[in-house]
């Protein structure tokens, strides 16, 4: 458990800053928004709006998981972080569907817009999203949340790029239905990156194998072990991001060391699987009889 713990340090900083960065573009879009009576600033306002929840529910959830486990949680909170990834997702496919709706409507009759205010504010909010990208680009591989967080900007730098656009379209040309297209690119940009986060977060809460483990290969390395007869009851998890659980009943060979097996097992889904927590019931050939007769 100690990398979990250390990689979440190591995040924790760098979520800070971020949470800060995209502080200061929320209030900077919100004010140009209204000014230049941009809905594409104001989308994009929306968006970074929640990814400041995601980002404190991603805080929050780090300081959870670091909560020691007790007699009630024997695996601690780790799981707060995958509940946090899943809610996130949900708020900004709410958000997504009601940009979509006013950018529709917008679309019937567009306003005027202030494009040049339009324009000043998209690029500082795209050089301020630009920053925050690079701060999580390590991060977002070691953790669920972490991912989450590091789309959630990615999205809004390509939000601010399409207002930057738009803004230049209006400007030139005067076609201010670029404003509302723009907003609609905003909501439409949420929805994918969003769906497969919530889904990888469903996965986790529903227990299913770990990504990129193949139970079928996991059996055939611990059948592979010259003292190991059989594998039942082969179970294979993940608590939160970079943790996985096995666990397995395993039938060795009468005059098998267990000790022995049980090293060469945890070192072989250690290094083969990065499974680094296992746990396995070792059997003999008479416990296996006695095990079928009891689930008959």
């Amino acid at each position: 458990m100690s990398h979990g713990h250390s990689a979440a340090g190591r995040d924790r900083r760098r979520l800070l800053a971020v949470f800060g960065l995209s502080s200061s573009v929320l209030v900077v879009e919100i004010a140009g928004g209204l000014a230049a009576n941009s809905l594409a600033l104001l989308a994009d306002a929306a968006h970074v709006f929640a990814d400041l929840g995601g980002i404190a529910l991603a805080l929050g959830a780090i300081w959870i998981a670091s909560r020691p486990a007790g007699n009630g949680r024997t695996f601690g909170l780790y799981r707060v972080e995958i509940l946090a990834a899943a809610a996130n997702a949900g708020v900004l496919i709410a958000l997504a569907c009601f940009i979509l709706f006013q950018a529709w409507q917008r679309l019937a009759s567009p306003p005027e817009v202030e494009s040049g205010l339009m324009l000043a504010v998209a690029l500082v909010a795209f050089a301020a999203n630009a920053v925050s990208l690079y701060l999580l680009r390590d991060a977002q591989a070691r953790s669920l949340n972490m991912r989450g967080a590091y789309l959630e900007v990615m999205g809004d730098l390509l939000g601010a790029m399409s207002v930057v656009v738009a803004s230049v379209v209006i400007g030139l040309t005067g076609f201010r239905a670029a404003d509302a297209i723009a907003s609609a690119l905003i909501g439409l940009l949420i929805l994918p990156r969003t769906w497969s986060l919530l889904r990888d977060a469903t996965n986790i809460l529903l227990e299913a194998a770990p990504k990129g483990v193949d139970l079928a290969q996991v059996r055939g390395h611990i059948c592979a072990e010259p003292d190991v007869l059989d594998v039942h009851d082969l179970h294979a998890w993940t608590i939160t991001s970079g943790i996985n659980v096995v666990s397995a009943h395993v039938v060795i060979r009468r005059d098998a060391d267990g000790g022995a097996v049980l090293d060469s097992l945890c070192r072989c889904l250690s290094g083969d699987f990065d499974i680094e927590h296992s746990t396995f019931q070792l059997e003999r050939e008479d416990r296996r009889r006695l095990e079928e007769h009891g689930h008959a």
